[in-house]
């Protein structure tokens, strides 16, 4: 017996020393992995509830929330390769919740008709082709244009090319409207000490449309988060001066530096429709040009509804124009449509 005990007990030993046994550590990892889907499926569902974390961290993940869809193929392949069962039937919540909050935006919202087709574009201060870019834009036979980032060296460039086919424009500071409607009470909006921010008045068959072409501040992402402070108040200025807007429709288009399902932004879009949400298909993803990861170009109506968004060719600027249609006809009184 004395040999026998000698015999096993090295191999018990080893056992003991080898901590559980796989399969058992398979089983953990695949309730990690399990976890991780479920608390993916609760941001995309629940994002909005979420606190503000430090450094505008909440903002930022809003801004990126689409490209949360890439998670669910790693945590795919980590269920795979653990063999989980538990790991690979969590990844259907995700994979719901994903769809529940933008499989929508998948798909064609278009619609037929529209009263004016407009255009937004950040043309860059340092675009080296101003008159290329003109071309492009002269391609979307827009009634309105909207341009912003222009600059004292570029500003004139643009006015003379497009002054043919848009003989009624305003432009001031860094922003500038071009427009075949008749345009009145072109000015300044202040909502930074520089000029970033313009409205007028455009004559169209259907009556007044108030038009404001904006550039909010710029952010940036650096060691302590998502630097954003100066643009969300930018755009609480912004926001109560449309609040105090008495047209019966605007449309507001410009660079918000932010996609409309950032937090910061709300004050901004609420009560205004999304061209791209209501009637784009696809994200229409605007930025950077080359390859964009984020729609921070946007054209918002209210009192009207957009019938197709959609964005045009790269030109030279780091940006991708923005286009929709709109159809004036009034909508009924207290339906703004869904928030941007």
């Amino acid at each position: 017996m004395t040999t026998t005990h000698q015999a096993i007990a090295p191999e018990t030993e080893r056992k003991t020393a080898s901590g559980p046994p796989r399969s058992a550590r398979i089983r953990r990892r695949g309730t990690a992995t399990a976890i991780c889907a479920a608390l993916l499926a609760l941001v995309l569902i629940g994002h909005a509830s979420l606190p503000d974390l430090p450094g505008h961290l909440s903002s930022l993940a809003e801004t990126l929330l689409p490209w949360t869809g890439l998670v669910i193929p790693a945590l795919a392949a980590v269920a795979l390769l653990r063999r989980s069962r538990m790991a690979a039937a969590a990844l259907v919540l995700p994979v719901v919740a994903w769809l529940t909050a933008f499989g929508g935006t998948l798909t064609d919202k278009s619609s037929p008709g529209g009263d004016l087709t407009v255009v937004s574009h950040n043309v860059n201060q340092a675009n080296p082709d101003p008159q290329g870019t003109v071309r492009s834009l002269l391609a979307a036979k827009a009634d309105i244009v909207a341009l912003e980032e222009l600059s004292p060296d570029t500003a004139s460039a643009y006015e003379r090319a497009l002054a043919a086919a848009y003989p009624h424009h305003f432009y001031q500071g860094t922003v500038g409207l071009w427009s075949t409607r008749p345009l009145r009470d072109a000015r300044a909006v202040p909502i930074m000490p520089w000029t970033r921010a313009m409205r007028a008045t455009a004559d169209t068959p259907k009556g007044p449309l108030a038009v404001y072409v904006v550039h909010l501040p710029s952010v940036r992402v650096g060691p302590t988060g998502f630097g954003s402070g100066a643009r969300n108040d930018v755009a609480a200025v912004l926001a109560d001066i449309l609040r105090a807007e008495h047209a019966p429709r605007t449309l507001v288009m410009g660079d918000f530096n932010g996609s409309t399902d950032d937090r910061a932004l709300r004050p901004l879009t609420s009560g205004m429709v999304s061209a791209q949400s209501s009637s784009g298909d696809g994200f229409g993803l605007t930025w950077p040009s080359s390859f964009p990861i984020v729609r921070i170009d946007q054209i918002l109506v209210r009192g009207a509804k957009p019938t197709a968004s959609w964005t045009l060719p790269a030109t030279a600027s780091d940006h991708l124009p923005v286009a929709a249609r709109i159809d004036l006809t009034a909508v009924p009184a207290g339906d703004t449509g869904s928030p941007g």
